[in-house]
C-alpha cells in the first residue's frame, strides 16, 4: 500500500509532526482526494498549541489536522453514484448523521452527533484525505484552488452576513482575523454603506482597508465608541458582525449598536464573560444570534455564486502560501496574528 505525509497531533502537548502513514482507502459512501491546497484556521492553532479548550475536546490521538482542503478526487466509494474521479471539490468539514431531530428539520450544521474533520475524525493536512461523499462538494471550473479551499470559513462569513438584512445598512465588524476580514468584503459586495472594522493588530488593519473597510479602529490606541457614534449620527450600527471573541470587543460592539439593530456572533470568548442584557438586548430591542458554521448546503450555494462571479476578490486576504512541510512557520504567523489566510501545499 503506498505511503503519504500528515501533518499530526501524537501527543498531548504543543505541537505536532510529520508523519509517514499508508495512504487511506475510502469506504462504500467516502471518496478519497489528493488534497490540492489547505488552509489554517484558528481552531488547527489550538490544537497545534493543546490548550485547554483542546484538551477537553480532542478525545483521541494521533489525530491528523486540518478541515479546510480543495482535492482532485482519485478513488471512489462503490455506492458514490454522483462524484467521479477527477472531479475538484471542497467539502464540508461538518458531518451531519442525517438522522436527529436537527438533521430532519434543516440544521443538520448543527446536528447533535456531528462530527468534524480534524477536530474528531482524522484531518485534511496530507497528501490525501477521505470524505464522505455527502460531504464533498464539486467546484465550478472558474473557482481558482486556492480560493476553494477557504470556501469553509468563507462560508462562515457569508453564514453571518446574510443571517439578516445587509444591503444599505451600516456594518461593524470586530475582529480581523481571516474571517473577519471575509465578513468585510462579502458585506462590501453585499452593499453594505459604511463598514467599520476594529482590530488590535495594525498589519491585520491595513488588510481590512484593502478588503473594504471604510473606516479601521484599534481600541489600543483610539476610543472606538464615540469614533462610531460620530460616524453614524449618534445613532450606532445596524449590524454588528462579532468575530473576535474578546469580551471587551463584544461589549463596546453593544454599545454602537442602534436600537432594533442585530449583533451576529461568530467570536468565542475563551470563558463566560458578562454582558448588560437589560440595557444592551432587552431595553434596545436587540436581535443578537449566534452563529454557528454553514447552513447545509444553501450557504455553500451562495459562496459559489460569489466567487464564481468574480465580484469577490480575495487576493489581499491570503497572505500567505507554504509547502506543508512548512506547517510550523504558518502556525507561528498565525500566533503573531502579522497575517491574513494562510495555505498549505503538500
Amino acid at each position: 500500500m503506498p505511503k503519504m505525509k500528515a501533518v499530526a497531533k501524537t501527543k498531548p502537548a504543543s505541537g505536532a509532526e510529520i508523519i509517514e502513514i499508508n495512504t487511506p482507502t475510502p469506504g462504500p459512501d467516502e471518496v478519497l482526494a489528493k488534497v490540492l491546497a489547505t488552509s489554517i484556521c484558528g481552531t488547527d492553532l489550538h490544537i497545534f498549541e493543546w490548550n485547554e479548550w483542546a484538551q477537553s475536546r480532542i478525545k483521541q490521538l494521533p489525530l491528523i489536522m486540518g478541515h479546510e482542503l480543495c482535492g482532485e478526487i482519485v478513488d471512489v466509494g462503490k455506492n458514490v453514484k454522483n462524484l467521479k474521479k477527477g472531479d475538484i471539490i471542497s467539502a464540508e468539514t461538518h458531518i451531519a448523521c442525517g438522522h436527529c431531530y436537527l438533521c430532519h428539520t434543516g440544521s443538520a450544521h448543527i446536528c447533535i452527533h456531528g462530527r468534524i474533520f480534524g477536530v474528531d475524525i482524522n484531518g485534511v493536512f496530507a497528501d490525501y484525505a477521505v470524505v464522505p461523499a455527502n460531504n464533498a462538494w464539486v467546484l465550478d471550473k472558474k473557482i481558482p484552488k486556492d480560493y476553494a479551499s477557504v470556501m469553509e470559513p468563507l462560508g462562515n462569513a457569508v453564514h453571518t452576513v446574510l443571517a439578516g438584512e445587509i444591503t444599505g445598512n451600516n456594518v461593524l465588524v470586530t475582529g480581523c482575523g481571516p474571517i473577519g476580514l471575509m465578513s468585510i468584503a462579502v458585506s462590501r459586495i453585499c452593499g453594505a454603506t459604511q463598514i467599520f472594522a476594529t482590530e488590535v493588530n495594525d498589519f491585520r488593519l491595513q488588510l481590512a482597508k484593502k478588503a473594504g473597510a471604510d473606516l479601521v479602529l484599534n481600541p489600543k490606541k483610539e476610543k472606538i465608541v464615540p469614533r462610531i457614534l460620530d460616524n453614524t449620527d449618534g445613532l450606532g450600527v445596524d449590524v454588528v458582525l462579532e468575530m473576535s471573541g474578546n469580551p471587551t470587543a463584544i461589549r463596546e460592539a453593544f454599545q454602537v449598536l442602534r436600537p432594533g439593530g442585530r449583533y451576529s456572533i461568530l467570536g468565542i470568548p475563551d470563558k463566560p464573560m458578562e454582558i448588560d442584557l437589560g440595557n444592551d438586548i432587552v431595553f434596545k430591542y436587540a436581535t443578537v444570534q449566534g452563529i454557528n458554521g454553514r447552513l447545509m448546503f444553501s450557504t455553500w450555494h451562495k459562496t459559489t455564486r460569489f466567487l464564481s462571479s468574480g465580484r469577490l476578490n480575495l487576493e489581499p486576504i491570503i497572505t500567505h502560501r507554504f509547502s506543508l512541510d512548512e506547517y510550523e512557520k504558518g502556525m507561528e504567523l498565525m500566533k503573531s496574528g502579522d497575517c491574513g489566510k494562510i495555505l498549505l501545499y503538500p
